[in-house]
């Protein structure tokens, strides 16, 4: 299937011949990229409606003290991004198609260092493999209100997402662990699947679903792109609030009231739900109904999240800070954590002259379900702390140190608390 794909994206490159829309913004490709525009070639191609974006994480991360032993390890990260307009290539009015290709290098460093239950990397994956996150085909309608997209779909990519929590490298800053524990169709994996999404005209509010199959690629031959039907369903539904104006004065960093039309304190409010088509077997392997199997129960959960501008710097909205709460729970007789919560700061620009500069803080707490902890005689949670600067050094190029605090890692009341220092570095290609 991945042969087939790569040899569709290069034919539709071959015949593409119209040109980019009057007065559309080219990406710079040679200040923001290392490798430039390769003689003019990315923005020919751009022109006719194809995007080529290429782009590398190496971290290097270190358990100073507690987990599982002490150590450094390295872990890399490499993806491939190709989004065709496809109005501008083939006529197909209001329709994109995208691929997005990645691969892992490296060790296992919390599998191995640290031990912990949220994972402190959010590049570590299970097995180093390279395969297709994304492969799908969109299409809008009513004035781009409504679009349905079908083909190989990643939920995380869209639904329980924050942009004010994407700076930090754990994990449970993108789809939270309550989710994330049950395997759905999210990085590094990902399921064929049917995506709605519905924008009221004013792009105030949203709901969204999708519909995907249950298992995503195939656990027993974890390399490479597999689809496996016949497993059930997954599905999530995400209602939500984005505001595009806000008349609400906002406080800057000047001490003064900022009430510009353009100005949004509330960044998003959104409140989603998620279920799998089959029950699952409780966690408790003594629980059994009256003909000897496992008690089965609903496979579900939901979550609540939002993001806000607190306070932001009089000369330019996009700088100053911004924070997150977000909360979500899963079915307490079938996973180990009933529910997960985290909450945020981060600050843009906190440096002078040092716009792009991000400085972040965030707390998670990953509780564990009291069936979990009398079967496993676990504490009652795993509580993770993370301090990062993401500095911009250039237009391609980003230097980000991390310090971590993990108590209770994994729930296991023999694990010392651990503490993590780690560096990525990320590349624009």
């Amino acid at each position: 299937m991945a042969n087939k794909l790569v040899k569709y994206v290069f034919l539709l490159l071959a015949v593409s011949n119209i040109a980019v829309a009057e007065g559309e913004k080219i990406p710079d490709w040679n200040t923001g990229t290392l490798s430039g525009d390769w003689g003019g070639m990315r923005s020919d191609l751009y022109n006719k409606g194809v995007s080529l974006e290429f782009s590398h994480k190496s971290d290097v991360m270190t358990n100073l003290f507690g987990g599982i032993k002490q150590g450094t390890a390295w872990m890399g990260y490499t993806d491939a991004k190709v989004e065709i307009d496809m109005e501008k290539l083939l006529g197909w009015h209001s329709t994109i198609f995208y691929i997005l290709y990645h691969g892992e290098l490296g060790d296992k460093f919390d599998r191995d260092y640290v031990g912990s239950f949220l994972s402190v990397d959010n590049i570590e994956v299970g097995t180093n493999t390279a395969q297709f996150q994304h492969a799908w085909i969109k299409r809008n309608f009513f004035d781009n209100n409504l679009s349905v997209l079908i083909g190989l779909y990643a939920v995380d990519s869209e639904f329980y997402v924050t942009d004010t929590s994407s700076v930090f490298i754990q994990t449970p800053y993108g789809a939270a662990n309550d989710l994330g524990q049950s395997r759905p169709p999210i990085y590094p994996v990902s399921a064929l699947a049917v995506r709605a999404k519905y924008i009221s005209p004013k792009q105030n509010y949203y709901l969204q679903g999708a519909l995907t199959d249950a298992i995503p690629g195939n656990p027993n031959h974890p390399h490479g792109t597999h689809i496996k039907l016949g497993d059930g369903t997954f599905s999530i539904v995400e209602l939500g609030y984005t505001p595009q104006a806000n008349k609400q004065p906002i406080a800057t960093a000047s001490g003064q009231q900022d009430d510009s039309e353009e100005n949004t304190s509330l960044r998003k409010l959104a409140v989603g739900y998620w279920r799998y088509s089959t029950p699952a077997n409780d966690q408790d392997p003594a629980n059994l109904d009256a003909s000897g199997n496992p008690v089965r129960h609903p496979n579900q959960g939901a979550y609540f999240l939002t993001e806000r501008t607190l306070l932001a710097e009089g000369d330019d909205p996009s700088q100053g800070l911004s924070g997150f709460v977000r909360f979500g729970v899963a079915s307490k007789d079938v996973y180990r954590v009933d529910w997960t919560g985290n909450v945020g700061l981060n600050y843009r620009g906190l440096v002078s002259e040092r716009d792009d500069d991000i400085a972040a803080i965030g707390v998670t707490v990953s509780h564990a379900s009291t069936t979990y902890q009398r079967v496993n005689a676990s504490l009652g949670s795993e509580t993770s702390v993370e301090a990062t600067y993401r500095a911009q050094v250039k237009k391609w190029l980003a230097l980000q140190p991390t310090l971590q605090h993990v108590l209770h890692p994994n729930m296991d009341p023999s694990a010392k608390d651990a503490w993590v220092f780690g560096v990525r570095i990320e590349t624009a290609l």
